[in-house]
């Protein structure tokens, strides 16, 4: 936008000439929607509103929103951007991620809300002093979402930042974004919160049965008025993701979910990890995620990302791939460090989930614009490895 007294010194078109630009087009004609279509657009309005009962308990009708995640994923551009304007939110968009702009935007601006993904938490605790320095004070939620938040990350944040309300939301392209999400009064860390207005769940074991008890892990199913028809020309893809039962369509998720009472009563949904991601140890599944939420709390691991690879004897193993924090390692040599790591886990977690497929130092994990990580690269890197090692004997 044209500011007084500021002079536009990059090649950008203002919105003011936009805008003037627009007035001089013909109009365009209206829009056939498909039938269901309008069914969609409500969804959107139930993203919108989920948190009206937040706003109503903690008196406040609207709020200073971040607006840093990119816009060209769905989390970014329906729960930041469109989300925000609808409910009259003042949005502060940042063009990229450094601490140092993320944390003077918060202070100038006195942003009450911030939309983030995981490593941007994980980048907040590997910069406790420097967040430290400055003035957080008018935050009072955060809200994480592209990755599963595991309740060991968040308490870390929340020992720096006892008074913030820490939730997370979770969803897909597929379903317009949002399936469930964390209230700012209803907080089960670790959750992702309960069931957006409108949509209708199910979890679904290994042996294709209704799960109906408390945390038993299973497939997410979901059924709601904002799931795509369908891919455009990928028949196959419908017919991998769609199931029919005698109460109309559902989309699997490809996600294992627990369901579990919140303490406030309330059914929380619980992200294990992606279906397809588990790993496999002598019938035990082991998410990669959980593990990675623990090696983090590990005073000399900045970063980290976990992968299954082959064992003759188990099937599969955890390796993890592990970016150290200079601070903490010492005069320690990389052989000593990742025997403490790997102790480190198996203090802490069942034998199943030690880190027998190996560690190993990298200098960065290879992660999407919106935060993921991108297990695929570090398993096609493993796989070229192994094969250039050739067979062990």
């Amino acid at each position: 936008m044209d500011f007084p007294g500021v002079v536009n010194t990059t090649s950008h078109i203002s919105l003011e000439k936009l805008v003037s630009i627009g007035e001089k087009l013909p109009d365009l004609e209206a829009l056939n929607w498909p039938k269901g279509e309008g069914a969609r657009r409500a969804a959107f309005i139930s993203t919108a509103t989920y948190e009206k009962g937040a706003r109503s308990h903690f008196k406040f009708s609207t709020q200073v929103t971040l607006g840093l995640l990119p816009m060209s994923h769905i989390y970014g551009l329906v729960t930041v951007a469109l989300c925000a304007a609808y409910q009259g939110d003042e949005l502060i968009v940042l063009p990229k991620f450094t601490i140092d702009t993320f944390l003077d935007a918060i202070q100038r601006f006195k942003i009450r809300r911030l939309y983030v993904a995981p490593p941007i938490i994980i980048q907040m605790l590997w910069n406790r002093d420097n967040c430290l320095k400055h003035d957080l004070s008018s935050v009072a939620s955060i809200h994480t979402g592209g990755a599963p938040l595991y309740a060991e990350t968040a308490e870390q944040l929340l020992k720096m930042y006892p008074n913030w309300h820490l939730g997370q939301g979770y969803g897909m392209t597929e379903t317009a974004t949002l399936i469930c999400t964390t209230s700012e009064h209803d907080i089960d860390l670790g959750s992702s919160g309960s069931l957006l207005p409108g949509i209708r769940a199910k979890v679904i074991g290994s042996d294709g049965k209704e799960i109906f008890t408390y945390e038993t892990p299973g497939e997410l199913l979901v059924q709601s008025p904002s799931i795509i028809p369908g891919y455009l020309g990928n028949g196959r893809a419908d017919e991998e993701t769609f199931v029919w039962d005698d109460d109309g369509r559902w989309i699997k998720t490809g996600d294992e979910v627990v369901i579990r009472k919140g303490p406030s009563g309330n059914e929380h949904v619980v992200i294990v990890d992606r279906i397809k991601e588990l790993i496999k140890v002598k019938g035990f599944q082991v998410p990669p995620a959980e593990l990675e939420a623990h090696l983090l709390t590990h005073v000399a691991v900045q970063d980290c990302a976990v992968i299954p690879v082959p064992d003759e004897s188990a099937g599969e193993r955890p390796k993890a791939f592990i970016v150290k924090k200079p601070s903490g390692v010492g005069s320690m040599d990389d052989e000593e460090l990742a025997r403490q790591i790997s102790l480190y886990v198996q203090n802490h977690k069942a034998s199943h989930k030690w880190l027998k497929g190996g560690i190993e130092f990298v200098n960065e994990v290879p992660k999407s614009p919106s935060g993921k990580i991108l297990r695929r690269v570090l398993m096609d890197l493993e796989r070229k490895r192994r094969v250039r090692e050739g067979p062990r004997l």
